[in-house]
């Protein structure tokens, strides 16, 4: 099956389209962005127009976008957080065997999936792999292209300052025939040597239009429904915000998503009876486990607006945001000890109004 679509962004290819044909895309890139709004993808399709052999490239029919579409290319190489190994040192073909497996698994979906559970990384055999391949001559194409999802996740220094600095090098000198591109969604958590070594482009959520072109797609309406995700399409949209990822989240995920979205627009409406409701939604000392998830949610829905402000150079608006963390940051502390989860919640939403109203 080959990858879903690339929906939208049409600045940003149109900016890396241009930078190809001028010979001036940088050889480390960091994609960041809010979760879900299609780095990787967008990643992956960068990697496609650079593996092209026409001359308007990506043009989506000749070999090399063939391979790219359906992950077979040799020349693309596609990183992302697993499970650790039970291997402490596991051989280099073992590991690009996991991620053989790890691909074609997500390639089920068309390259739609869930964000990596909280125990899966970028480890350092994984690392060495990258490094290992980076070193080897393009097997058919003119270049190789590396995408490392989710890279905070990286975790290069276990066990191996040698891993560590092979790829900080790697990144900060890429051979002419080597690209690069490094995605997150939290950049801030990212180590500063990667960042600092990497050349930034934001992804923004995707417009309301690309994104009822993605939601119409079959794949992705398939791999919506597997995942449990909302029947209408007006839910979809309300709950994803131009992020159709994070529609893909597992059932509890995805609950505690929807809840934070419900509690964040409560608190900031002036409707009394929508705050009643949204209260009443958080459940009891019974829900502890499933209200901490919320507050989990309820903290990257504030942190991606703090983002944007800043993005924006708006720092008043980013300023809120951040005391609206800390309030999170609170009620998650709270939330740990033996306090009713509704209480909490109706502290926190009134935090919230004063911050981000």
């Amino acid at each position: 099956m080959p990858l879903i679509d690339l929906y939208g962004h049409d600045e940003i290819k149109a900016l890396l389209k241009e930078s190809v044909a001028g010979g001036k895309l940088p050889g480390s890139l960091l994609f960041h962005g809010a979760q879900g709004v299609g780095k990787q993808r967008l990643a992956l399709w960068l990697g496609q127009l650079l593996l092209c052999s026409n001359q308007d490239p990506p043009c989506g029919k000749c070999q090399g976008c063939e391979y790219a579409k359906t992950l077979t290319h040799p020349d693309l190489h596609w990183y992302f957080p697993i499970p650790r190994p039970k291997d402490a040192d596991p051989a280099l073909a073992d590991v690009v065997d996991d991620y053989q497996e790890a691909i074609a698994e997500r390639l089920g979906n068309g390259g739609l999936y869930a964000a990596p559970a909280g125990n899966e990384g970028i480890f350092v055999a994984t690392v060495r792999a990258i490094v290992q391949q980076a070193s080897l001559a393009p097997a058919m194409a003119a270049r190789k292209v590396f995408v490392i999802g989710d890279a905070e996740r990286m975790v290069p220094q276990e066990g191996s300052e040698q891993a560590a600095n092979a790829f900080l090098k790697l990144l900060e000198e890429p051979s002419a025939k080597t690209t690069i591109i490094v995605t997150s969604s939290e950049p801030g958590a990212l180590l500063p040597t990667v960042r600092s070594r990497t050349v930034s482009i934001r992804v923004p959520p995707l417009d309301d239009n690309a994104m009822r072109s993605f939601l119409a797609d079959p794949l992705a309406a398939a791999a919506l429904d597997k995942a449990g995700a909302p029947k209408s399409t007006v839910e979809r949209l309300s709950i994803a915000s131009g992020a159709p990822g994070i529609l893909l989240a597992d059932e509890a995920r995805g609950k505690a998503i929807r809840t934070a979205r419900r509690l964040i627009d409560a608190a900031v409406s002036p409707n009394e009876s929508a705050r009643y409701a949204a209260l009443m939604g958080v459940g009891s000392s019974g829900a502890r486990g499933a209200f901490s998830d919320t507050l989990d949610a309820i903290l990257i829905l504030v942190g991606e607006r703090m983002r944007a402000a800043l993005h924006e150079s708006d720092e008043a608006r980013a300023l809120r945001a951040s005391r609206a963390a800390d309030a999170v940051a609170r009620a998650r502390t709270q939330a740990d000890g033996n306090v009713n989860p509704q209480l909490i919640a109706a502290r926190l939403m009134r935090e919230l109004a004063s911050s981000l109203a």
